[in-house]
């Protein structure tokens, strides 16, 4: 690697080797922390082992991440964002479960985004923007142009194998 003066710029091999590099570099550095530090780490399975607490928690995120499994590959019902609310209320002491703020978060629905609203309608509209499109080319004169074409070019057709 050769040194660059102040201003100088990288040829774009240089710049791909660079990059190249740095991302190999990251990743590496990233797999290695991942072994010393991760849930696969030796030091750490034996701490689990041993700890009851930690063996409670590990559970606890492995039933969340189940649950979130289920949860992405089912579709839900717009109510879930609801129910959802209204179970964290319920988890909040007393005094807080009884704010107005708490109240509406138990009331919130997700407002569906306009094209899920018109998802019903979907093929009303397609063939309405169909048949606008057909008024406007045939307006603007589009299918008389293509008959024409497509009439002097039988008639050119034509002379070219009669001569």
């Amino acid at each position: 690697m050769r040194l660059l003066t102040h201003g100088a710029k990288r040829d774009s091999r240089e710049n791909r080797w660079a990059s190249g590099l740095c991302k190999r570099l990251r990743q590496q550095v990233t797999e290695s922390v991942h072994r010393r530090l991760g849930p696969e780490a030796a030091w750490v399975q034996k701490h689990v082992a041993t700890c009851p607490r930690c063996q409670r928690r590990l559970a606890a995120v492995a039933r969340v991440d189940l649950a979130l499994s289920a949860i992405k590959s089912q579709p839900h019902r717009l109510d879930l964002l609801m129910r959802a609310n209204t179970a964290a209320v319920r988890m909040l002491n007393h005094q807080l479960r009884e704010t107005p703020q708490a109240h509406r978060l138990e009331e919130a629905r997700p407002e569906p985004r306009f094209l899920e609203k018109c998802a019903r309608h979907r093929g009303i509209i397609t063939n309405v923007a169909a048949c606008a499109a057909i008024l406007l080319l045939t307006k603007a004169g589009i299918f008389s142009s293509l008959d024409t074409a497509r009439t002097r070019g039988q008639a050119a057709m034509k002379q070219y194998y009669a001569n």
